[in-house]
């Protein structure tokens, strides 16, 4: 019988006991607040606040922040490589595009009449320059 009535007595002395911290919690939440802040700095300083509270508490967010983190610089440099390769492209078409117009040019000068004979000339093709106009053959059926 003894051992119901203790046990009956422990358990309302736990519940004092339980009131009487949440109302000295209560009673000092003033100052536990700028203990509060004075801890956050100090774990700021530290690095603790960093390591501690975000990073393991929040495993899956910096793991998302950090492969993001990655992503962006893989795309960084994938652009840079990409405007480089366009920069090299460019300067390529713009040495094309002077050798083009140099060669026809040089084909435009080629190809007059007055070139093309004497190119022939001095290759000896026995080929004469038309002194007639052409004229047309019409065959009747």
């Amino acid at each position: 019988m003894k051992s119901g009535v203790s046990g009956q007595q422990s358990a309302v002395d736990d519940r004092q006991a339980n009131k009487e911290q949440t109302s000295a919690k209560a009673a000092s939440g003033k100052t536990s607040g700028r203990k509060k802040n004075n801890g956050v700095i100090r774990g700021l300083l530290s690095g603790t606040l960093i390591s501690e509270n975000l990073i393991l508490r929040d495993m899956r967010y910096s793991a998302l922040i950090a492969l993001l983190i990655i992503i962006f610089i893989a795309n960084r440099f994938n652009a840079e490589r990409v405007e480089r390769q366009i920069i090299i492209l460019e300067e390529e078409v713009s040495d094309l595009r002077a050798e083009s117009l140099s060669v026809s040019a040089d084909l435009g000068s080629v190809s007059r009449q007055s070139e093309i004979t004497e190119l022939v000339n001095e290759r000896g093709l026995g080929l004469e320059e038309l002194r007639e106009p052409p004229y047309r053959i019409v065959v009747n059926e």
